[in-house]
C-alpha cells in the first residue's frame, strides 16, 4: 500500500512537472531575440520556481511517507533511514545551482547556442533539473551532501577554464589586453588552487574527476566526426593498460578506492602545464602583461639559441645532438615538476610511509600517461586512425604499436615519477629517517656534515637535498630515454641497430641487436627491478602515521 502510494504520488508530480515545462520550453524554442536583462530575469524566476517546486515535490513525498508509516514494516524503516536536509543545505544547493547557471550564461555564451531565449532556457531547465535531482539525493543520502559540493566545484571551476581558453586562443582577446590578462591570470591561479582544496580524499577526486569529465565532454563536443570517434576509441584501449599498470603497482600495499581515483585524475590534470604550453607555441599567442610580453617559442628553438650562442664548435651533427637532448631535458623538467606538484598538494596530507608516496606517486605517472596517450594526436589517436578506421583494418599492426606505447613509454613516466616519489617520502619522514639511520650507525654525509660545520638543522638539510637529488633524477631519466629513443633519427644515416651505428661488417652479431632495445631493457626491465627493491626495503614499509601541517600553539602560564 504504502509503495504504491509513493509510486503513484512520483509518478503523478512528474507529470505536473512535464505539463509545465513541456510549453515553456516549446514557446521557448520559438523565440529569436537576443537576451536582455529582463529575460534573464524571467530565466532565473523561472528557474527558481522549478527548483522551490521540486523541492517542495520533496517534502510532500516525505509527509505522505510519514502518513502512511503505520503500513511499512520496521525493517523498511530502518533501511531507508529517513532524513530531511537542513535549511542551510537546501539553500546552499538552490543558490550554487543559479550561480552556476549564471556563470555558464556568461562563461559559455560564446561556446554553446545561448544567444536566444530558447538556448538559454533550455540551459535553465538542465540546472533546475539537476538542481533537483540532487537536492533529491541530499534527501535520501546525508552523505550526498559533499559530493554535491565538490560536483559544483568542479563544474564551476571548469566553466571558468573553459570560458579563458575560448577566450585567449578562438576569440584572441585577453592575450592582447594586460589589464584582462592579469585579471585572468589572478582568476586562473585561484580556480587551479581550488581544485585541490583542503578536503577528504573523496571529496578532492570527486571535484577532480568532474572537473575532468566536463574538460573531456567539452573536447570530444569540439571534435570533428571521425577525430570524435578516434579519441573515443583511444580512450577505451588506453584505459585498459592503465587498468592494469594500477593493479601491479596496488598490489605492494593497499590504498583506499578514493585515494587511488584522486591520484590518477591528479597525473591526468597534471599534463595540462605542457599542454596549454604547446597550444600557446602552435597558436602563435603572445601574453601582454604590463610592463613585457611573454611569446611562448618551441623547445628545439629555444635549445637551438642557446647552443648557438653558448657552445663553441658545435656545429653539424653535433649541434643537432645537443638541441635534442636540452629540447627533451626540458620537456622533462615541465612534465615531472607539474606531476611532482599535484602529487604534493592532493596526497601530502594521507601518506603514513615512504612507500606510500611511491606508490601513489606511481599512480600519478599512470594517470599522466594515461591523458597523454588520449589527447595527444600522435599516440592512440594516431594508431585508431591509420590502422582500423580503414575498410580493412590491421589489428597487427594496430596491437604492435599499441603494446610498444602501453608498455615502454607507460614505464618510463612510472620510473621517472616513481624515483621521484621515494626521494620525496624520504624528505617527507627526515626526522624518523635520520633517527633510524643514527641508530643502526648510517653516516648521513651532507646532512651530518653541515650540521658539524655550518649548524644547520638536519632535518631541514636532508629535506632539501632528497627533494633536489629525486627532482634531479626524475627529470634526468624522463629527458634520456626520449632522447635515447630519437637518438636514430637525428643521425644522418638513420641505424636501426648497433651494427649499423659502429659499422660493424655484414655478418657481426651487432647488426640482429636493435637500437632502441638498449634503453627499452634499461627501462623496463632495470626499471622493474629498481621499483621492486625499494618497495621491499624494510625502512620504507614502516608506518609513521599522517602528517600535521598546521602548527599547534600553547598558552604558558608563569606560576608565580
Amino acid at each position: 500500500m504504502f509503495f504504491k502510494a509513493r509510486s503513484a504520488l512520483v509518478s503523478g508530480l512528474m507529470a505536473v512537472h512535464m505539463l509545465l515545462l513541456a510549453p515553456s520550453y516549446a514557446m521557448a524554442q520559438g523565440m529569436n531575440e537576443s537576451i536582455s536583462p529582463a529575460n534573464v530575469k524571467v530565466i532565473v524566476s523561472f528557474l527558481i520556481f522549478l527548483v522551490v517546486s521540486m523541492v517542495f515535490s520533496r517534502l510532500w513525498i516525505g509527509i505522505v511517507n510519514a502518513s502512511f508509516i503505520h503500513a511499512e514494516p520496521i525493517g523498511s524503516i530502518e533501511k531507508r533511514q529517513p532524513y530531511i536536509p537542513s535549511p542551510k543545505i537546501i539553500s546552499g544547493t538552490i543558490v550554487g545551482t543559479l550561480l552556476l547557471f549564471l556563470l555558464a550564461v556568461h562563461g559559455l555564451r560564446n561556446i554553446l547556442p545561448l544567444h536566444s531565449m530558447g538556448g538559454a532556457m533550455g540551459l535553465a531547465i538542465v540546472f533546475a533539473i539537476v538542481g533537483g535531482a540532487a537536492l533529491a539525493v541530499e534527501q535520501r543520502w546525508r552523505a550526498a551532501r559533499e559530493y554535491v559540493f565538490a560536483g559544483m566545484m568542479g563544474t564551476g571551476i571548469s566553466i571558468v577554464l573553459i570560458g579563458f581558453q575560448h577566450a585567449l586562443f578562438t576569440e584572441g582577446t585577453f592575450g592582447s589586453n594586460p589589464y584582462f590578462m592579469a585579471l585572468s591570470v589572478l582568476c586562473i591561479a585561484l580556480t587551479w588552487r581550488c581544485l585541490f582544496g583542503p578536503w577528504n580524499s573523496h571529496i578532492k577526486a570527486t571535484v577532480l574527476g568532474m572537473f575532468l569529465f566536463w574538460i573531456g565532454v567539452y573536447m570530444i563536443s569540439k571534435d570533428a566526426s571521425d577525430i570524435r570517434l578516434a579519441r573515443i576509441l583511444a580512450g577505451m584501449v588506453a584505459f585498459v593498460p592503465a587498468i592494469i599498470w594500477c593493479g601491479f603497482f596496488l598490489k605492494y600495499h593497499y590504498q583506499r578506492t578514493s585515494l587511488v581515483l584522486l591520484m590518477f585524475f591528479a597525473g591526468m590534470l597534471s599534463t595540462a602545464p605542457i599542454l596549454f604550453y604547446d597550444k600557446l607555441v602552435r597558436s602563435g599567442s603572445e601574453l601582454q602583461f604590463f610592463l613585457f610580453r611573454i611569446v611562448p617559442e618551441n623547445f628545439n628553438q629555444t635549445s637551438s639559441v642557446f647552443v648557438a650562442g653558448n657552445v663553441i664548435n658545435a656545429g653539424g651533427v653535433r649541434s643537432t645532438l645537443l638541441v635534442s637532448f636540452l629540447s627533451f631535458m626540458f620537456v622533462g623538467v615541465v612534465e615531472e615538476v607539474s606531476k611532482f606538484w599535484v602529487l604534493k598538494k592532493s596526497g601530502t596530507t594521507f601518506f603514513t610511509s615512504i612507500d606510500d608516496a611511491m606508490q601513489l606517486s606511481i599512480i600519478v605517472a599512470i594517470g599522466f600517461a594515461f591523458a597523454e596517450n588520449i589527447i595527444n594526436p600522435t599516440y592512440f589517436m594516431s594508431f585508431v586512425q591509420d590502422f582500423l578506421m580503414h575498410s580493412s583494418p590491421d589489428w597487427g599492426g594496430f596491437l604492435g604499436n599499441v603494446m610498444g606505447r602501453a608498455i615502454l613509454t607507460n614505464m618510463v613516466h612510472i620510473v621517472a615519477t616513481g624515483v621521484l616519489g621515494y626521494f620525496f617520502g624520504m624528505a617527507l619522514f627526515a626526522g624518523p629517517y635520520i633517527r633510524e639511520a643514527h641508530g643502526r650507525g648510517k653516516m648521513l654525509w651532507v646532512a651530518d656534515g653541515l650540521h658539524a660545520l655550518l649548524g644547520f638543522p638536519q632535518k631541514i638539510i636532508f629535506r632539501r637535498q632528497m627533494f633536489l637529488m629525486g627532482l634531479t633524477l626524475a627529470i634526468a631519466l624522463h629527458g634520456l630515454f626520449n632522447f635515447l629513443v630519437t637518438f636514430p633519427e637525428i643521425l644522418p644515416s638513420h641505424p636501426s641497430t648497433l651494427g649499423d651505428l659502429f659499422g660493424s661488417s655484414p655478418g657481426a652479431a651487432w647488426n640482429f641487436v636493435p637500437i632502441l632495445m638498449i634503453p627499452s631493457l634499461f627501462y623496463v626491465v632495470g626499471g622493474f627491478w629498481l621499483l621492486t627493491d625499494l618497495f621491499y626495503k624494510k625502512e620504507n614499509m614502516k608506518e609513521h602515521g599522517h602528517l600535521v601541517t598546521t602548527d599547534t600553539f600553547v598558552t604558558a602560564q608563569v606560576v608565580a
